[in-house]
């Protein structure tokens, strides 16, 4: 065998997790074996998820014990109650914030396209004003709802 023709891979240089293997299974690839540590985000985390689990159950728990009781408390004597306009007001923030979230996405992801290939900008203002006008039409929609409500 000649010094520089050796057909085992080197140990610093692959990144497949070859380098934990032992002596015997050098000329082995691996199969099925995973190479994701620990520590990455998408790794199984069984002992957090398990907690996080408990406390979302716990929060369930209580909602629901917060609906049935809700009859509990009913006051049969006093007049009724309008809730349209707190209804109306927390809709329309809801619908203004989370458009204006989505367009903030959509304006960056199109600066970003526009940063990576700037021979597309035509294309891609195009579907940018589009996308814009209909992200806003929910928002109107929303506000139309609310006037015909009230």
């Amino acid at each position: 065998m000649l010094l520089g023709n050796d057909p085992r891979p080197k140990r610093g240089n692959n990144s497949d997790g070859e380098r934990f293997r032992s002596v015997h299974t050098d000329d082995r690839k691996r199969e099925g074996a995973s190479t994701v540590s620990l520590n990455h985000p998408l790794a199984a985390n069984s002992k957090g998820s398990r907690r996080d689990m408990r406390k979302l159950q716990y929060l369930f728990i209580a909602l629901a014990a917060l609906c049935f009781a809700v009859p509990a408390f009913a006051d049969g004597g006093s007049t009724t109650l309008n809730l349209v306009p707190i209804g109306a007001g927390l809709g329309m923030g809801l619908a203004a914030g989370l458009c204006g979230l989505g367009q903030g996405r959509a304006v960056g992801s199109a600066v970003e396209a526009l940063a990576r290939n700037p021979g597309t900008r035509a294309g891609i203002f195009t579907f940018l004003v589009l996308g814009l006008a209909l992200i806003e039409s929910l928002t109107l929609f929303t506000l139309a709802i609310v006037f015909a409500k009230m």
